[in-house]
């Protein structure tokens, strides 16, 4: 199967590579309390996107050898680092209410479920002349590296746990952090069908 990848399906595995070891990082301080490499863990997310961006280029460079695999690889990339590895890093920051887990597991469905329409109706909303995508239906899932760039202010000036931005309240049976919010709006217009975004 490896001599089958292109280019640009390596540069694909290194961003799901990215968002794996990121995870990896945020078990670690959950099962240490130490936070040594937990920046690690925020870089990588970013460093996953310079390589998402990268594989498309790439793939648009090397029109003689299009891989067959590219845009199911990418998609699976994308939902480990753009949304599994943002969902855990909030959890490992402290968003462990209830109300958060339940908001984190929206997240990561919207992605799932935006790459999955994306794969299904690329086809629809290509270009007749170039076959490329004119525009996204919702915003792509690699938005939520924002959301690793708040996390990351907030865990440098607030801290883990109940001091992050907002603190933490009890909303009928379980807690939650109003922070985790932003998950849910990311999610939200993940899975817009009236919010279209040219494709660049």
């Amino acid at each position: 199967m490896i001599r089958s990848y292109t280019w640009a399906d390596f540069l694909t595995i290194g961003n799901a590579s990215c968002g794996t070891v990121s995870i990896f990082l945020c078990l670690d301080y959950l099962a240490t309390g130490r936070p040594r490499f937990l920046w690690a863990a925020f870089i990588l997310l970013p460093a996953a996107l310079v390589l998402d961006v990268l594989d498309g280029y790439v793939a648009r460079l090397d029109k003689k050898r299009q891989s067959v695999l590219g845009a199911d690889l990418d998609s699976l990339a994308d939902v480990i680092s753009f949304g599994v590895a943002p969902a855990v890093l909030g959890f490992t920051l402290g968003m462990r209410g209830g109300w958060d887990m339940l908001i984190l597991t929206y997240f990561v469905v919207c992605g799932v479920s935006r790459l999955a329409r994306f794969n299904v109706t690329a086809s629809a909303l290509a270009d007749e002349t170039t076959g490329k995508v004119k525009y996204f239906e919702g915003t792509p899932i690699p938005t939520s590296v924002v959301i690793v760039i708040m996390l990351g202010f907030a865990q440098y000036f607030g801290g883990v746990d109940d001091n992050l931005w907002l603190g933490v309240t009890r909303v009928g049976f379980a807690e939650l952090h109003p922070l985790a919010l932003i998950y849910a709006l990311s999610g939200s217009a993940m899975i817009s069908a009236t919010l279209r975004i040219p494709k660049p």
